[in-house]
């Protein structure tokens, strides 16, 4: 008998009835296998018979809780992650079969020691770089014990035939959303960067895959065909702003809504909340744990050193994309992506010959009026 926590009844509607979805799925006899990262290779979990759902660690709310056992100056993403953990407030988390975490930084990597006195935890060990032939080698190992750590836990055999069909699947979910994003592309964009993100976030909440691919597929329309009847034809005076950094989904209201409120629009995100895991496809003609292997090994993360790809990417969307101005968000803490900000403003600046701006933050309220007056300045020099 599946039991709901002890506090269900003082959360509020929505966590509430998030609980209630999860535990239903459960219920069906359905394993959930709770991620964080968009390392994670979730064809390899869909192929085992699992749901993969994205963890909470957007709010500001549990992140008292987490600090009882991690350091204040630690990256909110990670306390806010725990700290839903720990209160039991995150339905996903709850009632995960299993977590699985990649060392994307020292802060997780230690965190999921934590979490593993919890609920039981698959660490993925990343290489720390990407173009050397051991590191593909080092990695393609990882995803192997990952496919046999979720063999054994489910009692399934994920077959080379299961595995290629979730490919494709996986594929045709990637170009979906790439579509969605793209919209972006079009000036004046018919979408407003908050809705891109919310909805993204959205998605990674939800089970049913088919009804998460028809979703996007109409409202990309809908979009769409607002554009050709009302916007075609016409420029929008609004900078186009470019996000990179770190996730933002918990700081969309003091970032991109301020963005917003300023005056810009937000028509492209270069980050984990964006195009950065769906600008590549699965490989289809290859061995699939080589090419699941190429694939998620390739992901543009300043974790990796050197990171390439990450420019290369940034070249491509200031162009296609029209940009006028890149915002990079680095969450607190989050050492490599604001080391890597050095590089990324030279290249945009003096490359790209775009104004930059970087914007160090965490979840609480504390900075909105600092951001508030660095990001009207940059919309008024626009």
């Amino acid at each position: 008998m599946l039991k709901l926590p002890e506090n269900f009844e003082n959360y509020e509607e929505a966590r509430r009835e998030g609980f209630l979805k999860v535990k239903a799925l459960k219920e069906k006899g359905v394993p959930v296998v709770g991620i964080f990262c968009t390392y994670t290779p979730i064809e390899l979990i869909h192929a085992a018979g699992a749901v993969a759902v994205s963890l909470c660690g957007t709010s500001e709310e549990p992140i008292h809780y987490a600090e009882k056992h991690l350091p204040k100056n630690l990256c909110p993403l990670i306390k806010s992650s725990y700290g839903f953990a720990i209160s039991e407030q995150c339905p996903y988390f709850y009632f995960s079969d299993l977590i699985v975490g990649e060392t994307t930084c020292d802060g997780k990597k230690k965190m999921y020691e934590l979490l593993g006195e919890i609920k039981p935890v698959h660490v993925m060990h990343l290489p720390q770089g990407q173009d050397k032939k051991h590191a593909f080698e080092y990695w393609r190992e990882e995803l192997i014990r990952l496919k046999e750590a979720l063999e054994d836990r489910f009692n399934v055999k994920i077959t080379d035939e299961i595995l290629r069909e979730e490919i494709k699947k996986r594929n045709r979910e990637r170009k979906i959303l790439l579509d969605y994003y793209e919209l972006g592309k079009l000036n004046p964009s018919p979408i407003t960067g908050s809705e891109i993100n919310e909805t993204i976030e959205a998605l990674g909440f939800q089970f049913d895959r088919k009804a998460q691919c028809d979703f996007i597929l109409e409202r990309t329309r809908e979009l769409k065909e607002k554009y050709d009847r009302e916007l075609k034809g016409t420029k929008s005076s609004r900078p186009r702003i470019l996000i990179t950094g770190c996730p933002v989904g918990g700081v969309r209201d003091k970032v991109l809504r301020t963005i917003e409120d300023s005056g810009a629009d937000i028509v492209a995100f270069e980050n984990c909340s964006g195009v950065r895991e769906k600008m590549t496809l699965v490989d289809e003609s290859k061995d699939p744990i080589d090419a699941l292997t190429e694939k998620y090994l390739n992901v543009s993360c300043s974790v990796m050193t050197p990171n390439p790809r990450r420019f290369e990417a940034l070249d491509e969307m200031i162009d296609e994309y029209e940009i006028d101005a890149v915002i990079e968000v680095v969450l607190q803490a989050c050492h490599t992506f604001n080391i890597e900000s050095h590089k990324v403003k030279r290249f945009v600046t003096e490359k790209k010959k775009k104004p930059y701006l970087c914007l160090e933050t965490d979840y609480s309220k504390t900075d909105v009026g600092q951001i508030n007056t660095r990001v009207n300045a940059l919309i008024e020099m626009l």
